[in-house]
């Protein structure tokens, strides 16, 4: 396998230049930047045991320098090659471990990163000449540009996606004729308007609560407000005199009271998030805002009510937020707990929530490494579990050194990256659910554990009761930062993460996935570097990636044949199941009400989240999904079509052409009535813009004229509608023609097209 696999690299290796190609193309994306530049490249493990083998990440460039960082990392590959030792090339030999290498055996014998190593090692000796059938089986990937044959959306296409996505509505009349203009401006006006509805903050906490999961805190909503430090004030719905409501009223007003109290306290980290963007602060604020938001709920449980109760607008508006600093805590007897110079708690944004910390507490294994694992992958973009492969005997590592996770190379990889992290949590250390998460070790923070800090830089004694604070400070100003920031921004627009880089290197497609890859990077780069340019402002990354090429294509303008061109074009686009709470959102928008199902475990079932133990989204529909479709588009259709025929002409949504009695054959322009009616309903409920005569429409409208034709050939139907489907006044509607049962119909296959379950 692994020779046949060799035989198709050798032709780049007859002359330098196609030597060159062999490292470009299977080296380098291969070996080096799957498994060597996790530690080799600056300020990696390597670079820190002055190693001589140093690579750099040609992604963070752009152009020509990209290239010139590929033939940086080609030379030192090459130099590392030509190396002997024993006979034997030491680039090969650290990879396998044979020689002292920190990372230890990085590739296995016979493995396809290791084929395409030996192949590039033999490639290098003077007199290597690959034979005629090498040269014949080798075959080129042959590159076309990225987008050449996808055709990207409408304006009008894209209006729809935006309106419907960000703010749950179709887009007005007055939008359409903006962006028919073609007036390259239009979408960004648009988009600046639609970035200041109150619907968009929803779905942008919606969205970001899916990252974050703060919701999902799995314990009666006032611990987190920790017994430790509010433990007089958090249960103060408790003490609220309810004796001037009739008894009867008494419970049932106790429980709504509660009920908002506990809502307005899990919405807390969330509304931050709505706070900076909607006041167009640098969304840098996410860690390092020296502040929290309180609702006037909120603000009684953390005691300060009575101190801010002139900043509110309506003092019983649980879900009126505002930012507030609060003091430096003390214990429920009033005594200091925490020592700060300034007499202020040190608040770091989304980094000292309380509801972050409590959604991912520790343990006295743990050790605070699941909050720092979780703040790499928030706050950087990083998997830092991807760094090291797993350690094979973990016996024999545990015996072999005192504290492996700071001797053991297999485990240092990543613990020199996390421990410092989980460090500078230490002063919230508090392992009770009940009584907070702050609250430093009473034995003091380890030992056998790398000290606080981060990417390096220790912190100062003189900082350490502002850990979190130093920490937002620096995570600002590190350049991941910021692309993470554009990849949440991603998510939330199209509901899914930003592509990996691919791993399996039997993949035949492997280098097509790899170009998809970069080509999402190079977007993803350019959409954080214009968040930075603008100041953080999370608005710009949004509307930065609506003028992108992966989020404008939309179809191929030809069949594509190419397996390989077929795996770069997997992942582009947005084509995905709606949420629960999209679908209802987009039910809305075109019936003017809600279906009002998708919710608790229908939402469930449906693909959604609760944030604790359902925390990832069903992308691909399974069989109960498919029967909550049916469900939901007989239910509408039901709802919707004899209501509609019994609404005055000029308020109808749907009808507004055509009556009970227009059926074919029954007027002399029926047929151009139906068929209007028809372009109708695919524009509304499918996006569509389509002629009368469009193929699509006359599938709609054979299928709405078979079933007036099969009842009409049948005896004895009811000249009502259905029980279940009823009109105005709850009444059952006369349908001496069986059209409102077709056009019933017609409603449910829409419901159920992929067009308008789909995104």
């Amino acid at each position: 396998m692994y020779k046949s696999l060799i035989s198709i690299f050798v032709l780049f290796l007859v002359f330098p230049a196609a030597a060159d190609d062999f490292f470009r193309d299977h080296v380098w994306p291969k070996v080096g930047e799957l498994t060597c530049l996790n530690c080799h490249q600056p300020g990696g493990e390597a670079d820190q045991d002055d190693s001589r083998f140093i690579i750099e990440d040609i992604l963070s460039f752009k152009g020509s320098e990209r290239s010139a960082a590929l033939e940086r990392n080609r030379k030192a590959f090459a130099k590392m090659a030509r190396i002997e030792k024993k006979g034997q090339s030491q680039l090969i030999g650290k990879a396998m471990g044979i020689f002292k290498h920190g990372g230890k055996q990085a590739l296995k014998k016979n493995s396809p990163g290791y084929a395409v190593l030996e192949q590039y090692v033999r490639s290098l000796a003077p007199d290597y000449k690959p034979s005629e059938a090498d040269k014949m089986a080798a075959q080129r990937y042959r590159e076309e540009a990225f987008f050449a044959d996808v055709k990207p959306l409408s304006n009008r296409q894209l209006l729809r996606r935006l309106t419907l996505s960000l703010c749950g509505r179709l887009p007005s009349h007055e939008e359409y004729s903006e962006v028919e203009k073609n007036d390259p401006k239009a979408i960004d006006r648009i988009m600046n308007k639609l970035m200041k509805e109150d619907a968009f903050y929803d779905r942008l906490a919606e969205g970001f609560n899916d990252i974050f999961l703060t919701v999902g805190y799995d314990v009666v909503p006032e611990r987190v407000l920790g017994y430790r430090n509010f433990g007089e004030t958090r249960h103060w719905t408790q003490s609220v005199d309810f004796n001037h409501l009739p008894e009867k009223e008494r419970k049932p007003a106790e429980w709504k009271l509660t009920g908002e109290y506990r809502e307005s306290i899990l919405r807390e980290p969330m509304e931050l998030i709505r706070y900076i963007v909607r006041n167009e602060r640098p969304f840098s604020e996410l860690v390092t805002a020296d502040y929290i938001m309180v609702s006037p709920y909120t603000a009684r449980g953390y005691g300060i009510f009575e101190e801010i109760i002139d900043r509110f607008k309506d003092t019983k508006d649980y879900l009126e937020f505002i930012p507030v600093k609060l003091k430096a805590l003390t214990t429920r007897d009033g005594k200091p707990d925490q020592k700060t110079p300034n007499g202020m708690f040190p608040h770091a944004g989304m980094l000292t929530t309380f509801h972050y910390l409590k959604r991912y507490p520790t343990t006295e294994t743990n050790r605070n490494r699941l909050r720092a694992r979780m703040y790499f992958e928030h706050f950087l973009g990083i998997d830092i579990m991807a760094l090291a492969p797993r350690v094979t005997d973990a016996a024999e590592t545990d015996s072999k050194y005192k504290v492996p996770t700071m001797e053991a190379p297999e485990c240092v990889v990543c613990h020199t990256h996390i421990d410092p992290i989980a460090g500078l949590f230490q002063d919230y250390y508090n392992l009770s659910l009940d009584f907070g998460p702050y609250g430093p070790r009473k034995e003091g923070w380890y030992k056998d554990i790398f000290e606080p800090g981060f990417n390096g830089e220790k912190i100062p004694d003189g900082e350490k009761w502002r850990s979190l604070q130093w920490l937002g400070e620096r995570t600002v100003k590190d350049p991941r930062f910021s692309v993470a920031m554009a990849k949440h921004v991603y998510y939330v627009l199209t509901g899914r993460n930003v592509l990996p880089g691919p791993q399996n290197l039997d993949d035949s497609a492997f280098l097509a996935r790899r170009r998809a890859y970069v080509k999402q990077q190079d977007s993803l780069n350019a959409v954080a570097q214009t968040l930075k340019e603008n100041n953080f402002n999370l608005k710009a990354a949004f509307k930065a990636w609506v003028r992108s090429d992966f989020y404008l294509a939309n179809e191929l303008d030809s069949a594509v044949e190419s397996g390989q061109r077929l795996a770069e074009l997997d992942d582009i686009g947005v084509v995905r199941l709606l949420s629960p709470e999209q679908l209802e959102r987009k039910i809305t928008a075109i019936f003017g009400k809600p279906w009002g199902k998708l919710k608790d475990q229908t939402a469930i079932l449906y693909g959604g989240i609760d944030s604790k133990t359902v925390t990832e989204r069903i992308a691909s529909p399974s069989g109960a999904m498919g029967a909550i479709q049916r469900i939901m588009a007989n239910e509408m259709a039901c709802r919707s079509v004899p209501f509609d025929f019994t609404t005055p002409k000029e308020k109808r949504r749907f009808f507004k052409i055509v009556e009970k009695d227009i059926f074919p054959g029954s007027h002399p322009n029926s047929e151009e009535l139906i068929r209007k009616t028809i372009v109708h309903l695919h524009d509304l409920i499918l996006g569509q813009t389509n002629s009368i005569d469009d193929p699509d429409v006359t599938r709609t409208y054979e299928l709405f004229t078979t079933i007036i034709t099969k009842a009409h050939n049948t005896k004895g139907w009811d000249k009502r509608e259905s029980y279940f489907a009823r009109g105005a006044d709850d009444k059952r509607v006369e349908d001496p023609h069986y059209v409102i049962r077709a056009w019933r119909a017609v409603m449910t296959y829409l419901l159920r097209r992929q067009e308008f379950l789909y995104e």
